[in-house]
């Protein structure tokens, strides 16, 4: 890979020099070098070359001097590293330059097998920041498909050789149905639906995170949402109540063209679920998620629920009865429960 320096300095006879001297890096495309007379010319430079990775420059020059443009760099461009090759090598100036952030500091009259060196340490040293901000963008963008807590997950040293570990958890697992939804498609163009439908998202998701509540998942126009921890059940049950709120204060808004009017429909469960990597490894397919009959349940109670309306089972209600108020419902035949379950919707 090319690396492109910058030579600042007021020398005349320099680039020419350079250009000699590493006459073998520049032909076999490992060097690339721009020069440029004083500090202020440099900064046009950077400016005109933003992949500039090494700026070797002087101290003593016209218009702008080296430390200037030490500082001046710094603030345009952390990741560029600059290596001051000067005659004035005393103290004072070596100093300086270093608490202005120079990565190295070369004496004038030049050894240039030693400024090669110093060269390839200083490219050692920006890849390794390049990489770092790389890692650093694509963790965010990471951050925007998959929930933190499958990010710490994946952060443990065992990681790769539990890759199919499971474990079971006591929690509680909330479905949010947007209702009558999935109808507006056949009435905005794709865009506005699709723009519409991560605006909900939104307001849904700052509640599930604001009660330490995880998204498992977006499912079309839904979203599975995991709680775990200290009152996981009250700070599901407080999330789903908020989310309400913030989609009916959203149906004052009417959609051109439509009387749509968001709503959710809510099911919520609470006990023992499976937690892991679900999925083939060998297609490198995995999905960190939540299994079992209480997550299933709670699919069906929300499948269930009618527009506005928080369905809770029994087992959930006998723990928040005093917290929250609540009404039956009734017994309601789930698909693939033999039983009728018994049912319980959330008023406040």
């Amino acid at each position: 890979m090319k690396t492109k320096i910058l030579v600042v300095d007021d020398e005349a006879d320099l680039e020419l020099l350079v250009k000699q001297k590493f006459r073998r890096k520049i032909r076999e495309g490992e060097y690339e070098f721009v020069f440029a007379a004083n500090g202020q010319e440099a900064l046009v430079r950077v400016a005109e070359h933003p992949d500039t990775a090494i700026v070797l420059s002087d101290i003593n020059m016209p218009v702008m001097d080296g430390l200037t443009l030490l500082t001046e760099l710094h603030e345009t461009n952390p990741i560029i590293k600059t290596v001051i090759v000067s005659a004035y090598g005393d103290m004072a100036n070596l100093r300086a330059a270093m608490n202005r952030g120079a990565f190295d500091f070369v004496c004038k009259p030049v050894d240039f097998t030693d400024l090669e060196v110093t060269i390839e340490k200083t490219i050692v040293q920006v890849q390794q920041l390049r990489d770092t901000l790389r890692a650093l963008q694509e963790n965010n963008i990471l951050k925007m498909y998959v929930d933190e807590t499958v990010i710490n997950f994946m952060s443990r040293p065992d990681f790769e050789s539990q890759l199919l570990a499971s474990e079971t958890i006591e929690g509680t697992v909330v479905f949010i149905d947007i209702c009558g939804f999935t109808s507006l498609s056949e009435k905005l163009p794709a865009a506005t639906v699709v723009n519409l439908l991560n605006r909900y998202f939104d307001l849904m998701v700052k509640e599930v995170i604001a009660q330490g509540g995880y998204v498992d998942k977006f499912m079309g126009d839904a979203v599975m949402a995991v709680f775990r921890g200290e009152y996981h059940l009250d700070r599901a049950v407080d999330a789903a109540l908020a989310v309400r709120a913030r989609l009916l204060a959203e149906a004052d808004q009417t959609i051109p063209g439509t009387e749509y009017r968001p709503a959710v429909s809510i099911g919520i469960n609470t006990g023992e679920m499976v937690s892991g990597n679900i999925g083939s490894a060998s297609l490198k397919r995995l999905d960190y998620t939540v299994i079992g009959d209480t997550v299933n349940v709670s699919q069906r109670l929300q499948g269930s629920a009618k527009p506005g309306q928080i369905i809770v089972s029994a087992a959930a209600y006998q723990r928040i009865k005093e917290s929250f108020q609540c009404q039956p419902v009734g017994e309601m035949k789930l698909k693939n429960k033999e039983q009728p379950v018994m049912t319980y919707e959330v008023l406040a």
